[in-house]
């Protein structure tokens, strides 16, 4: 873009940036109501609830993206508000533990995060009661873990595999089932059960304290808090295909619930997996109570985040944009060798459900352009205002770090044609890369761009500016016609961007 152009540019966008991200959730509704929900449930039973806790609590990033204005921790929030009732129970898979099984998001085994929990809990004033191992068969690392637990003063328990899980009821709900597994004593009316990831074994450990309260005369119940997909959005709606698109690599598929239908009369939105279990839990709860409180796996759930959707037509755009999102996450791990086919043609096919192509994307299609019109590499920004921002590849910088000078130039009001790093810093840096550290690609990226904004921003009032600008990138949509490298991804999720990447490597 020439100076001339960038400036009206700029000074347009300077008069309409009073306009803010659009919002399409109240989150504050949100923690007003589920939480009320919640405590109306409890108050359906004997004043006990176990609540198998599904999804991320902490950082649910998925949320906040489809539904603008969700923050990615108001579930925590949310139970906050709850806190004096709650008591937290940790579920891990003795199998998992002798696996080694790694959370591929923290890159910590399942027992570590299992401790990592309970800390962060416990760092925001939560009661965490105890340690529930499942699946226990001898296993020698379940019982390092256990002596470990001992000796750090937390409650463990042990529940066991039951032959026929989940289809023989008789067995499963029976001394011999859940009655052989330990009693998990607990204090509060409200029990969270969680754990470091799916396959645990949270709901089999609700179902076995329900069977054990009942034989100690106490009725308590059970319900599931999962945030999608949304049970009372249409089947269709871009959220839920958003939800099917994340987890597109599990083969999770929205339904109709039948169950709910039948009894009903009404159409609610659930999930395979839920669906298909149901009728082993209705035969469950007839087997501990000899009846079943709920008509349908839509009636288990307490999630009311549909209720607190504010602009439905914000959160189809944002879901739609998610949709588009996963897609390259997953051609990205398809070009680095990862066996996922399905997962990328699942979500084709979702493309077609949602009306979408790639080009919906706007950053897509400006970098795209920008490729086309420069003849490199390039990548484009979605400031929260919609101004887009592209860059393109040069000797001296790669797109990425190039955008990120473009970007924070723009909103700090500096001349595009000011260089914020001279040449003279970017070449040493470059033969140290090259010669000395063995680089084949000389071009700096986004951590060594930064790194030179802070050296020099003590001297240079513009690189201070520019720096001061990194927060205002945060939510902010980024698109590169080009694979970026692991610094280059890790630096754009530290300042909070939604990156995309065409599946081409580098050359």
């Amino acid at each position: 873009m020439s100076s001339g152009k960038w400036d009206l540019f700029r000074n347009f966008a300077r008069k309409t940036r009073k306009v803010k991200m659009k919002i399409g959730f109240d989150n504050e509704k949100y923690l007003r109501i589920q939480s009320e929900h919640i405590r109306e449930r409890i108050a359906q039973f004997d004043g006990k609830l176990y609540l198998e806790l599904g999804g991320k609590l902490f950082d649910d990033h998925h949320a906040s993206r489809v539904l603008p204005g969700f923050k990615p921790d108001s579930k925590l929030r949310m139970l906050a508000q709850l806190r004096d009732s709650i008591e937290i129970v940790i579920v891990v898979s003795a199998e998992d533990i002798e696996k080694n099984k790694i959370r591929a998001d923290l890159g910590i085994t399942y027992d570590e995060d299992v401790l990592r929990l309970r800390d962060e809990f416990m760092n925001r004033n939560f009661m965490v009661g105890s340690v529930v191992i499942t699946h226990y068969d001898g296993q020698r690392a379940a019982d390092q873990f256990r002596h470990r637990l001992e000796r750090l003063g937390i409650r463990s328990y042990i529940h066991y595999p039951i032959d026929g899980y989940p289809h023989n009821v008789e067995l499963i709900a029976s001394d011999e089932g859940f009655g052989k597994n330990d009693f998990v004593e607990t204090e509060r009316e409200l029990v969270i059960v969680t754990a470091p990831g799916p396959g645990s074994g949270k709901m089999a450990t609700c179902l076995s304290q329900l069977y054990n309260e009942n034989k100690r005369g106490v009725r308590a119940g059970y319900a599931k808090f999962e945030t999608f997909p949304v049970w009372n959005l249409p089947l269709k709606h871009p959220v839920n295909i958003a939800y099917e698109a994340a987890t597109a690599d599990l083969n999770d598929v929205n339904m109709i619930d039948p169950f709910h239908l039948e009894a009903y009369d009404k159409i609610a939105v659930n999930y395979n997996r839920d669906v298909e279990i149901f009728p082993v839990l209705n035969a469950l709860f007839e087997g501990i109570y000899g009846e079943n409180p709920y008509k349908s796996p839509t009636d288990m759930g307490v999630n009311m985040i549909g209720f607190c959707i504010s602009d439905d037509e914000v959160c189809c755009q944002a879901s739609r944009d998610e949709i588009i999102r996963r897609y390259y996450d997953a051609t990205n791990k398809l070009a680095d060798g990862a066996d996922n086919e399905n997962e990328v043609g699942k979500i084709r096919l979702l493309f077609n459900q949602a009306k979408i192509t790639t080009a919906f994307r706007r950053t897509t299609t400006a970098a795209y352009e920008k490729k086309i019109e420069s003849g490199h590499t390039a990548a484009a920004i979605e400031l929260s205002d919609g101004t887009i921002i592209t860059a393109k590849s040069s000797p001296l910088l790669g797109c990425s770090a190039a955008l990120i000078l473009n970007a924070t130039k723009f909103l700090a009001d500096i001349d595009h044609e000011t260089k914020l790093i001279p040449q003279s810093l970017i070449e040493p840096v470059q033969k140290t890369k090259t010669e000395f550290l063995g680089a084949k690609n000389p071009r700096l990226h986004t951590d060594e761009v930064l790194v030179a904004l802070s050296v020099l921003s003590p001297h240079d009032d513009n690189c201070r500016k520019a720096l001061a600008q990194l927060p205002q990138l945060r939510d902010c949509q980024v698109h590169s016609t080009v694979m970026l490298s692991e610094v280059d991804r890790k630096i754009f999720k530290k300042l909070g961007c939604g990156l995309t990447c065409d599946p081409v490597r580098k050359k």
